[in-house]
């Protein structure tokens, strides 16, 4: 390895993206945010690092294995850098924006840094595109977050979307009423993410009849609901049951052409969340594009924490899916051009790019800064070769 390769060499999971991909990630994310922005939520802007014990209270504990700590040489004090964004957005709801009206709608948009990558998303260092309603408890809010993030996705131009509905407290809801926990028993909880039925039958004990009833209902939504439906549950079961029920109902008004799915027994990915979670796929390839459900806002409302609904969009999938623009706006400005020109072709849309020197060939000069038009005389015609 060269000097040169070795100074420029980056840690795993870190990448450099060059100004093709830059460029068309910046507009995908504006036009993400403006989407969210037509639905009423203002967006933040929060640190990329806070003291460690901001950041990583509340809903921060499910990233704290994922966060960056380093010493504050100022205040000497340990922060941490962000693995999430969600976190920072229930900080500022709980103080900055503690007495603003509810329901409160934020969004936002920047990196996160994370210690490890995942198998299926090596890249430790993400870009986060998001929203957040804080204070409402009503089924429309989980409903409404979930219809914005589909249509906010095909914005873009992504089609073909499904929506995996979970329920994560509905499987301790049903251990604890038979007096086990879900915390202690680590082989059940990978048998029912195996979708191992046999295996939580004989782990599960008097809780297995139902855990597999809630197996068995994993799949297309409206025919899931009606196996759920007909084991006449009780207690907050039948009110997690009735909720997704109508949320399903509320999607299906708004968004009938989304295949909608539920899986009563999922959750990896859900851990600090309290109610309805959510996956945003496409139908082929199945690949993720974002994520989100019903969490507490710590530290308001009540002990237990102020209710909202979030979603997280993930763009390394969504640009993955997406087909690059052609540079065919790009028009080369031979020098001594008037910047009125200029001017004008910035008004209708153009991207110029100007000489800085006379060049004796104006078509090869163009072509080496990737224009597909040059400048000649007051009107615009194709580069030579290009036509």
């Amino acid at each position: 390895m060269t000097d040169t390769e070795r100074n420029t060499l980056l840690p795993a999971g870190l990448s450099d993206i060059l100004p093709e991909d830059a460029a068309f990630e910046a507009e995908t994310v504006d036009r993400l945010i403006s989407c969210f922005s037509m639905h009423g939520y203002q967006r933040v802007k929060p640190p990329l690092l806070e003291f460690e014990e901001s950041l990583l209270s509340g809903v921060g504990v499910a990233v704290e294995p994922q966060t960056f700590r380093l010493m504050d040489p100022v205040s000497q004090r340990m922060m941490g850098m962000r693995a999430d964004i969600t976190p920072q957005i229930s900080r500022i709801a709980q103080s900055r924006l503690v007495d603003a009206p509810r329901p409160l709608r934020l969004s936002y948009a920047g990196d996160v840094l994370r210690v490890r990558g995942s198998q299926l998303r090596p890249e430790r260092q993400l870009t986060q595109v998001g929203a957040e309603l804080i204070g409402s408890a009503a089924v429309e809010a989980d409903a409404e977050i979930i219809v914005m993030a589909i249509r906010a996705i095909q914005s873009t131009g992504i089609e073909k979307l499904t929506v995996d509905l979970t329920m994560p407290r509905l499987v301790q809801l049903v251990l604890s009423r038979y007096g086990l926990s879900e915390n202690n028993n680590q082989k059940l909880r990978q048998a029912l993410d195996r979708k191992d039925a046999k295996a939580v039958s004989g782990l599960a004990g008097k809780a297995g009849h139902e855990l597999r009833i809630l197996l068995s209902a994993t799949g297309v939504a409206h025919d899931g609901l009606k196996i759920l439906k007909l084991a006449k549950w009780a207690d907050d079961r039948a009110k997690e049951i009735e909720r997704i029920s109508c949320v399903v109902d509320l999607l299906t008004k708004n968004v009938p052409e989304i295949q909608l799915t539920i899986d009563p027994v999922e959750h990896r990915g859900f851990e600090y969340h309290t109610g309805i979670g959510f996956t945003i796929f496409s139908q082929d390839p199945a690949v993720e594009f974002a994520g989100g459900g019903r969490y507490r806002v710590k530290g308001v409302e009540t002990e237990d924490g102020e209710r909202a609904t979030g979603v997280t969009l993930y763009i390394d999938s969504i640009m993955t899916a997406l087909k690059r623009p052609e540079p065919n706006k790009r028009v080369y400005i031979p020098i001594g051009s008037p910047f009125s020109c200029i001017a004008r072709l910035h008004d209708e849309g153009w991207i110029t790019v100007s000489a800085l020197q006379p060049v004796d060939d104006v078509d090869m000069a163009a072509q080496n800064q990737k224009c597909y038009y040059v400048y000649d005389g007051n009107e615009l015609r194709h580069v030579k070769g290009l036509d």
